[in-house]
């Protein structure tokens, strides 16, 4: 037994982000009698913000969030798969990706993660509280904000949240944001969309101001006020019979203004290994388990997992199983963005938020939040590893 190999992995603390890797683990070792892996959770606002450089010291194996692919590549705290792994595994994960979750961890061409977990903000209801309202599930960004003004929506209010809904806002508008070095968007598109997401968060409640996506999802279960939430970041177990005091129904997003169905913030995560593990060999062969399309079908998904692997977003087993989570919000995740990765944009991410969310809810001059923006933005980009 003290002969045993032994890796301690990092994930964050919620049923899908924790027990598909415990119970990936728990297969694996009885493949694998002489590995022994073991399973810390953080909170997802650690797993947003703590620093890959920081984990990778103390873990082997680390699930994070793709926006670090550009600080990963340049302090190398992490390995490039393309030499470790199989050439046609990893030509059947690309091919597999759900949108663009296989590219937001390729950078500089090389490959930092591997897709275990896909997500973008979809919309989420209570089929019986509709029902009860006798409304059909909004179509537009008017029924939208008509179902707001009657006290029945809600969203993350928190400032990251917030921001990955500006960009998804300027995107539904037609324009992409961080396109070019002097600022964030347009002055026209940019006014826009604040103003936008500004008329429909004033009917929120303010309690959101607090709550992360998967705590809107909880109060949505947990509670009766609540009937829809027009974006959030996915979470199919609540979709699932059992998990939550009453289920949630998912569905792609509402169309905006001309502009089609509105374009999401990409998210999801990705299971890379750390540089100085002792045992890289091992944990690469851990990782091809864990996002291999059959275990992501099966073992995966049947312990609380989001797939990152097309085949079980399309398997109709898996859709039975979440009230077809996977099937009605694959659409949404195939135009999702992939927001900037360059390595100084985790600093403006970490701040910029904050900026939106005061305007949101205190109100102020569209112009001035825009040129706050721009000016952490250029800040950002002078940020170097």
């Amino acid at each position: 037994m003290s002969n045993k190999i032994r890796l301690k992995g990092i994930t964050w603390g919620h049923s899908r982000g924790l027990l598909p890797m415990v119970a990936t683990t728990q297969r694996f070792e009885e493949m694998h009698p002489e590995v022994e892996i073991t399973w810390k959770k953080r909170t997802l606002q650690e797993f947003a913000d703590k620093s890959i450089t920081e984990l990778a010291a103390e873990y082997d194996l680390l699930v994070i969030d793709h926006p670090w692919t550009g600080h990963a590549a340049a302090q190398k705290m992490v390995v490039a798969l393309d030499n470790l792994l199989p050439n046609a595994f990893l030509e059947d994960q690309r091919q597999n990706s759900v949108g663009k979750s296989y590219t937001s961890y390729n950078f500089e061409g090389l490959q930092w993660a591997l897709p275990i977990d896909a997500a973008t903000p979809v919309a989420a209801s209570r089929p019986d509280l509709l029902a009860e309202l006798g409304i059909s599930v909004p179509m537009t960004f008017e029924e939208l904000l008509a179902l707001a003004k009657m006290g029945k929506v809600a969203f993350s209010l928190i400032p990251i949240d917030v921001l990955m809904s500006f960009y998804m806002f300027c995107c539904s508008l037609g324009e992409e944001p961080c396109l070019n070095s002097d600022k964030v968007v347009s002055e026209t598109v940019g006014v826009h969309a604040l103003k936008l997401f500004k008329s429909l968060a004033d009917h929120v409640d303010k309690r959101f101001y607090s709550k992360n996506p998967f705590m809107v999802y909880e109060d949505m279960v947990n509670q009766d006020d609540i009937a829809y939430c027009p974006f959030a970041y996915g979470y199919s177990n609540y979709s699932r019979r059992g998990y939550g005091r009453r289920l949630l129904h998912f569905h792609d997003l509402v169309t905006l203004e001309d502009k089609g169905a509105m374009t999401s913030t990409l998210g999801g995560a990705g299971l890379a290994i750390s540089a100085r593990s002792a045992h890289i060999d091992i944990a690469v062969k851990y990782a091809e388990f864990v996002a291999s399309p059959v275990v992501q079908t099966t073992l995966y998904m049947e312990n609380g997992g989001q797939p990152g692997h097309l085949q079980a977003w399309k398997d109709e087993e898996v859709n039975r199983r979440t009230s077809n989570f996977f099937q009605t919000t694959l659409p949404a995740l195939e135009r999702a963005f992939l927001r900037p990765r360059y390595y100084g944009h985790m600093y403006f991410q970490d701040h910029a938020g904050d900026i939106v969310v005061n305007y949101l809810r205190d109100g102020g001059d569209e112009l001035d939040v825009l040129e706050e923006l721009n000016r952490m933005y250029k800040e950002s980009l002078k940020i170097n590893g």
